[in-house]
């Protein structure tokens, strides 16, 4: 297999990891534009105005579904993923008091995604900065 379609070619693990990272930004995406208490976390979270901070971790959350689903960018998706999860993360902190166990609404699940997106990021980094020493 050659050229882009390489890209959704499942037998690669590093594809498989790539597409989910980014379909499992779907659900937030939705839930940010139909789900009313997604507002009350960014409130609860102390994000000024909340609606503004919502709508543009929306649109983040977009780029980065497409650009990892899609393959366009991974390296940098990736890493900005991982960037945008860790503030995640310690905004979920911060409104659940320290809990870690993402059953009962800690922040696990933003750290394990964002791990998960560090590693996308790691993979395609030599094809993103060459002149880097490792691969």
């Amino acid at each position: 297999m050659s050229g882009y379609w390489q890209n959704f070619d499942l037998t690669q693990g590093i594809n498989i990891l790539r597409l989910i990272c980014g379909l499992f930004f779907i659900p937030h995406i939705y839930a940010k534009f139909f789900v009313p208490e997604a507002l009350g976390f960014f409130k609860a979270a102390k994000f000024n105005p909340p609606a503004v901070w919502m709508y543009t971790a929306c649109v983040i959350e977009t780029i980065l579904s497409i650009g990892l689903i899609f393959a366009i960018l991974p390296f940098y998706a990736g890493v900005l993923a991982f960037i945008h999860l860790l503030v995640a993360g310690a905004a979920v902190w911060k409104v659940t008091n320290c809990k870690w166990l993402w059953n009962i609404g800690g922040f696990e699940y933003c750290v394990f995604w964002a791990i998960c997106c560090l590693i996308v990021a790691m993979h395609y980094s030599a094809d993103a900065m060459p002149f880097l020493p490792f691969k």
